[in-house]
């Protein structure tokens, strides 16, 4: 397996050091990844007061994601509110009485969020929000910044676990590996139609700048 949010939490193994089972392979869980990133949004929109959570309520990672969340925005003074997305036509409906000022989104990469991504980040902008998320694929499809794991190293990591388990490493001994690389990329681009100038040392910081 490859990024299953949180496969204890999800019942799928015993642990992350002992499996246990025939499952095994990587997660892209990492403590308080999601503090980081609200920290990163914080430089980037320095007056932020307000957070949006968004994400799909039907996937139990997300609820893991929205009490790091909680805990990101108490730390930095913000307000929080979550808005819940089963379908994408949901989104934009839901910005209509949120406040335009000093708020930015924090939005959990799930698969109908992913999937959606390119539409949901387009609605954003244009209602004058940044996106921060744990994808660089949200960054790339227009929002504002992301940071997290490197999924193409995750890829790459999980052919060594097929190759130890086509050897015959039984999947139980095999620890469930957590990510090593993570990636800061910010969209220059949708920071200036957002009309914010991006501090200096936060750009020298980014694995990608998108122009």
């Amino acid at each position: 397996m490859v990024d299953p949010g949180d496969p204890v939490g999800a019942g799928l193994v015993a642990s992350l050091a002992r499996p246990g089972g025939n499952l095994t392979g990587l997660s892209s869980v990492t403590p308080d990844i999601v503090g980081k990133q609200v920290q990163v949004l914080k430089e980037a929109v320095p007056t932020l007061a307000n957070l949006i959570f968004v994400s799909n309520p039907g996937v139990p990672a997300g609820a893991l994601a929205l009490k790091e969340a909680e805990k990101a925005a108490q730390s930095i003074g913000a307000r929080l509110r979550v808005i819940g997305v089963r379908d994408p036509e949901e989104f934009e409906p839901a910005l209509v009485d949120v406040p335009k000022e000093r708020t930015a989104i924090l939005m959990f990469p799930d698969p109908l969020t992913f999937t959606h991504r390119r539409r949901l980040m387009s609605v954003a902008v244009q209602h004058g929000f940044g996106v921060v998320s744990g994808s660089k694929e949200f960054a790339e499809a227009g929002g504002l910044l992301s940071y997290g794991p490197s999924f193409v190293d995750m890829f790459r990591r999980a052919a060594v676990y097929v190759d130890r388990i086509l050897r015959g490493t039984k999947p139980a001994d095999l620890p469930i590996e957590q990510p090593t690389k993570f990636e800061l990329v910010i969209n220059a681009k949708t920071a200036k139609a957002l009309g914010l100038a991006i501090p200096p040392p936060l750009l020298l910081r980014a694995d990608q700048v998108i122009e």
